[in-house]
């Protein structure tokens, strides 16, 4: 593996060649230093690359090696925490960068990718990246939900909007309007499905009288044991994760 000197550091790091990568890139997680090049670089260029980057390599190991040496007092909001979402706990890998913006992507557990102006102790920037990206996702899933039944049986609110809410999970407006808690996010998917097509039969019948419940059980037919879980593990969707309570 290569190394990279800087004064009496010698720091490794992993060189990985990229076809699609646009720029040259650097991520730095506790105990892992990556380098991401051009294929078209030679060891000249990526000599250059590091140079002009060593003094934000450096700091930002020693921050590294801070956190990892004080493992217990890393905020929740850092590499080795576990992030609810869709019913589990995934693992969230927080790394330096020297990009300008924030990344958030997942791949069977959440990456947040961190300028350096983020800062040495990033939670609440974290935090609120995280949830901005939770809130676009539990939009995208909602949308799909309601386009699929809207097709199906002609259920057709008025708009959609996620949001946080004092009370209760969704809502469907006398003019058919749909509001659905955002931190159902937090809950597997049939769970949100449920919670959605719920709201949409409130289009057709607006009490929960004999005809709104067999409706429902006629298009989504194991609603009982959808509700049974909201209803068993609603404490835990509501908690104060993101620092505040719905």
């Amino acid at each position: 593996m290569p190394t990279l000197q800087i004064g009496r550091k010698e720091i490794l790091y992993e060189l990985r060649r990229s076809a699609a990568a646009s720029e040259r890139r650097i991520t730095i997680t506790p105990g892992h230093v990556e380098v991401l090049a051009l294929t078209s670089d030679d060891d000249d260029d990526i000599a250059g690359f590091l140079e002009r980057k060593r003094q934000w390599v450096f700091n930002t190991v020693r921050e590294m090696e801070r956190i990892t040496a004080n493992r217990h007092a890393v905020p929740r909001f850092m590499t080795g925490s576990k992030i609810p979402y869709r019913g589990r706990k995934m693992p969230l890998t927080v790394r330096r960068t020297d990009a300008e913006q924030i990344a958030v992507t997942y791949r069977n557990g959440f990456i947040v990718d961190l300028p350096h102006w983020a800062g040495a102790e990033p939670d609440h920037v974290v935090a609120s990246e995280l949830k901005l990206w939770m809130r676009r996702r539990v939009r995208r899933d909602i949308k799909e939900i309601v386009e699929n039944y809207s097709h199906r049986f002609d259920l057709n609110p008025r708009s959609i909007r996620v949001a946080d809410m004092a009370h209760g999970w969704g809502s469907c407006g006398p003019e058919g309007n749909l509001l659905i808690n955002w931190h159902l996010i937090f809950a597997p998917r049939p769970v949100l499905e449920y919670v959605v097509v719920h709201e949409l039969v409130h289009l057709r019948h607006r009490t929960h009288d004999e005809r709104f419940w067999t409706y429902l059980g006629a298009i989504l037919p194991d609603y009982e044991r959808r509700k049974a879980w909201l209803e068993s593990h609603a404490g835990e969707l509501t908690s104060s994760f993101f620092g505040e309570r719905v």
